[in-house]
Parts: C-alpha cells; structure tokens; sequence
C-alpha cells in the first residue's frame, strides 16, 4: 500500500474528531482522517486534501502537528502493509461534513469509542493525546485486526521526511521486536 497520513482534529475545548468509516479498508471503524499519498504529492499536502476530501475542513499544510510515524505491517496481506504520518490538526476552518467516505463525530477524550476503533489504537492514541510524540512499528495477526507485536519509541520530535526509504530506517533505529 503506499504511504498514508491520519490527522485528528481537536476543538478550542479538546474534542477530537473522529470519523466513522462508511466503506472502503476498516469500514464501520471509527478513526482519524487521512488516506494515501498521490504521486507527486507530499505528506502535508495529502493530509490538508483528505481533510477536505473527507470532512469538508481546511486545514494549511504548515499548521499541521506532525506525532507519529508508523510502520503499519500486515504480514498475513503484504499488500496492506505501509508507513503513516499522524498529524493533530487544531487550525482549520469549516464545519465537519458527513462524506461519501467518512461520518464525523466529536468525542471528548475519556469518551473516544476505541473499542469502535482499530485495536492498536487504544494503546498509542492515549499517548499522543498526553502530548508524547511516537515513532513505532505496528504489526497485526493473521487476521489483520490483532496486533500481534507493538514496538512504540517516544521522541522529541518526528522525522518529516518524504522518502519512504528514509522514513522506514528512522522508524526502525532503535527498534527491538522482543
């Protein structure tokens, strides 16, 4: 799978935004916004047009809060397995929109439904909330649903770089699967 970004707006009062996957790869699942990278295309970019694309907000690339950067690895469905920028978004305008794609909801934090969600979610998404930056690698069961190991690495700050390559190895110093 190419490269993909997810974004999580966040309110003048802490509500993030989440949205509830309509079809599509884990539809009926709640999550961020984002999805892949086009040819020629730059993480930030990606972002700012799924935003767009999928919630009706806009968002300027130089305002978005780059925290995480994963390997997501699916061995069971090589073809599934991809890095991912996850951005906080708290400058935007619009009002959020329900999209072919996405349904939209607010949540306060101690309410984000993660049992709605990916499983891996509910372990790293608490930690960007609590302000932590992550790098990390992500690798589901034979299912595509489990995790089967999780290996997360707190950071100062992320790495934007915009060649896959080079985001892999920065991901993968330091790493340890044990």
């Amino acid at each position: 799978m190419k490269p993909t970004t997810l974004g999580f707006p966040v309110d003048g009062n802490g509500n993030i935004l989440l949205g509830r996957k309509r079809r599509g790869f884990g539809a009926d699942k709640y999550n961020g916004f984002g999805g892949k990278v086009q040819d020629g295309e730059i993480f930030r970019d990606c972002m700012v047009r799924e935003l767009l694309e999928e919630v009706s907000l806009v968002a300027d690339p130089n305002h978005l809060e780059a925290v995480a950067l994963f390997d997501f690895v699916f061995p069971a469905a090589p073809e599934l397995t991809h890095i991912g920028y996850v951005y906080m978004i708290s400058q935007y305008e619009g009002l959020p929109l329900m999209s072919e794609e996405m349904e939209p909801q607010w949540f306060a934090i101690q309410d984000i439904p993660y049992e709605s969600m990916w499983k891996g979610d509910r372990v790293w998404l608490p930690e960007l909330f609590k302000g932590y930056r992550l790098k990390g690698v992500i690798t589901f069961a034979d299912d595509n649903e489990a995790v089967d190991h999780m290996w997360l690495q707190p950071v100062e700050t992320i790495a934007e770089l915009e060649d896959e390559v080079l985001c892999k190895e920065w991901i993968y110093e330091g790493y340890s699967h044990e």
